[in-house]
């Protein structure tokens, strides 16, 4: 499969993973689409893709904990009506430390962004993703929505949010069955935040020792993304285990 003229959009692409991927399928072709809480985050980056490729993706503010603009963001490309190819779920956020440490506020927005935003932003572009007659959902979960993982500093909200999601892309898939569209959990473990805009470090060998980084994690989601439309790759696990990179 190429990415040449896919369109794709790619959820928390300000920094880190998301970036990463935004770069990677721009350079690769594909008509990227970019959103996140961080406005000059995603401009910034937009300008640097430009710089590499000649176009600028285009950018959209969507805080997925703030349901009416995410209902609206999905409305108003529903309403555009253009086809969407991909859709990568990779907005989260990320609340670390004990469960009395967090007020309300905070545990309702992280279960309300990385849930409910993202099925409710799914459901409002899976018509665009029919419309493709072959379209992807790659949902960026975590080993922590995984039974019995360590939390490694991660909070019970956090944990109990990635379950959601986990639980979100099977019932999601199992639905979609016979439909025009494939649905992937991709399962990353810590990662170590490295960019394809520093080409030294992206294209440099790990160590034995390292983490799997953002490259480790963008290949082996294209990898999914790129089998035969009779394949759906269901589930993606990856793990560290002195360097080595597994999946399940």
């Amino acid at each position: 499969m190429s990415f040449k003229g896919k369109r794709i959009i790619v959820t928390g692409a300000g920094r880190g993973l998301g970036a990463a991927f935004a770069v990677v399928l721009a350079d690769a072709g594909a008509e990227v689409i970019m959103t996140g809480r961080n406005m000059e985050n995603l401009t910034s980056l937009a300008g640097s893709i430009k710089l590499r490729t000649g176009k600028r993706p285009e950018t959209l503010h969507i805080d997925l904990a703030d349901i009416s603009q995410t209902t609206l963001a999905a409305k108003k490309m529903r309403d555009d009506g253009t086809p969407l190819d991909i859709l990568i779920n990779n907005g989260a956020q990320w609340l670390p430390g004990p469960l009395d440490s967090h007020d309300a506020y905070a545990i309702a927005n992280t279960i309300t962004g990385n849930v409910t935003g993202t099925l409710l932003f799914t459901r409002g572009l899976l018509p665009l993703l029919e419309k493709s007659s072959a379209g992807d959902i790659l949902n960026i979960v975590s080993t922590s929505g995984i039974h019995n993982v360590p939390l490694q500093g991660a909070s019970v909200a956090y944990i109990a949010s990635k379950h959601g999601q986990a639980g979100l892309t099977d019932a999601l898939r199992q639905e979609l069955n016979g439909r025009p569209v494939r649905v992937t959990g991709i399962y990353p473990p810590n990662i170590k935040d490295i960019s394809p805009l520093d080409a030294a470090a992206w294209n440099a060998t790990p160590p034995e020792t390292s983490w799997p980084t953002n490259r480790d994690i963008v290949e082996a989601a294209l990898f999914a993304l790129s089998r035969p439309r009779h394949l759906t790759i269901a589930s993606l696990m990856l793990e560290s285990d002195s360097g080595n990179f597994h999946t399940h």
